[in-house]
């Protein structure tokens, strides 16, 4: 387990909502690794804090898909697997998709400019060569344009998916190589949002989205070998 992982106390959450915070940030950052088990003395003693809200947090991970239960072993860190990279994959596809051409049509002058910000943000954040920072600026910039689509429901649809897709970011980000790409790929969204064009816009999220797949697809292979 990373050295990395600690618990940062909260006087406003009980202690099992601060350890499930704790446990998830280091799931979806890699400081812990897929298939790594939890074991509950163990995490106890790294963080300081008795069993019982170890075992309350594990459960709540497991609800949200990001820790699996094995019979004799116990809890693990949930495996990145094709399939369910797939099937997060295709339902953010099209709810991005949905969320650009709504935005195209919805969007205000100053969520035009927050836009704009947030891809200038992205770009500088990629200077920095940490994925955690990185990762964080992908995510403002797509919450934009969620919102910039006016739609509640999607944005609640959307927020659901958040966790998964924020692991499976975090694995793609942190392949340096495709950080130029994804400076492009924001620049064209940007651009036909604020030109109102639907169509290019909706093409260009779905490429997004499938270079994603592409490489994580790729990752999964390669820890195979």
């Amino acid at each position: 387990m990373s050295d990395n992982l600690q618990v940062k106390m909260d006087e406003y959450l009980p202690l099992r909502d601060v350890v499930f915070k704790t446990l998830r940030q280091g799931i979806l950052t890699g400081e812990l690794k897929p298939g790594e088990r939890l074991m509950e003395i163990h995490l106890a003693n790294r963080l300081g804090v008795s069993r019982t809200p170890i075992r309350e947090a594990i459960r709540m991970l497991e609800l949200e898909g990001l820790v699996t239960m094995i019979p004799r072993r116990g809890a693990e860190v949930s495996q990145i697997t094709e399939k369910n990279l797939r099937d997060v994959l295709e339902v953010r596809r099209a709810l991005d998709a949905l969320a650009v051409e709504l935005a195209c049509e919805r969007i205000t002058e100053d969520e035009k400019g927050a836009l704009k910000e947030a891809c200038e943000e992205f770009e500088r954040a990629t200077v920095t060569k940490d994925a955690k920072t990185i990762t964080q600026a992908d995510v403002k910039l797509h919450d934009i344009i969620v919102a910039a689509a006016g739609n509640d429901r999607l944005t609640q649809l959307v927020s659901n998916l958040s966790e998964q897709m924020y692991r499976y970011r975090f694995e793609y980000i942190k392949d340096e190589s495709k950080h130029q790409s994804l400076i492009e790929e924001h620049r064209i969204i940007y651009q036909s949002i604020i030109r109102c064009d639907k169509k290019t816009a909706s093409e260009a999220i779905k490429t997004h989205i499938d270079n994603q797949e592409k490489s994580i697809i790729n990752y999964i292979y390669d820890r195979k070998r």
